[in-house]
């Protein structure tokens, strides 16, 4: 009998063997782990195609991996993802579990991270998310005086660090992973929730941006 994820099938259409591809790249992931990257020819004979057709489809790892993250993300799209609609704290909780509970998407886009890969995006339809910061911004779910960019990329990345190392955590702490969990949303939560709160500066003013000191102290000239 025939390993699975090794069967090769006769007429598959373009669509059928991408997505076989797809599958079989998260599933060696999955197996091997990070650190083993992936191989283009063990992903084709592992999802029973010919090699050609990997590099005619994808070109390059990075571009597969791409593919593969993209889309985990899109298939959650498809099932109604309504994040966006969400106010900046609940939306933020939202993101955590999905971190969380999609280990997956986190290792891919470690991967291509650690890669070095230049065509990466870590925000993935920014532009729909921006609109909902300026939303946030009305509405006063996020103050006035907010920082929103910076906001949401130190939550995105407080989110990706958890998910990465939650396991190394568990371990380390001695803690159940579920609880664990549980307990780190809780004061993920209670972090965000301080985001949203109101600066004690005076209104109106902004908050200042300081720049570390370049070699040989400040700089005398503007």
């Amino acid at each position: 009998m025939s390993e699975p994820g090794k069967t090769r099938r006769s007429r598959r259409s373009r669509q059928e063997t991408e997505a076989d591809l797809l599958a079989a790249a998260r599933r060696l992931l999955d197996r091997d782990g990070v650190l083993a990257g992936i191989n283009l020819r063990e992903v084709a004979a592992e999802a029973g195609v010919n090699h050609g057709q990997i590099y005619q489809y994808f070109g390059t790892r990075q571009a597969l991996l791409r593919a593969a993250a993209s889309d985990l993300v899109e298939r959650r799209v498809a099932e109604g993802d309504g994040h966006w609609e969400l106010p900046f704290s609940e939306r933020r909780q939202a993101m955590f579990h999905y971190r969380v509970e999609e280990p997956e998407v986190v290792r891919l886009e470690t991967l291509l991270a650690l890669d070095g890969d230049e065509d990466f995006s870590p925000l993935p339809r920014f532009e729909q998310t921006r609109k909902s910061l300026e939303r946030d911004v009305r509405s006063g779910a996020l103050p006035a005086d907010a920082d929103t960019v910076a906001a949401h990329v130190a939550t995105a990345a407080a989110q990706m660090g958890y998910a990465i190392f939650r396991e190394a955590y568990a371990r380390d702490t001695g803690i159940p992973l579920a609880e664990l969990d549980h307990r780190v949303s809780e004061a993920y939560g209670r972090m965000v929730s301080g985001l949203t709160t109101p600066s004690s500066r005076e209104p109106g003013t902004k908050a200042e941006r300081t720049e570390p000191d370049p070699p040989g102290g400040r700089p005398t000239g503007t």
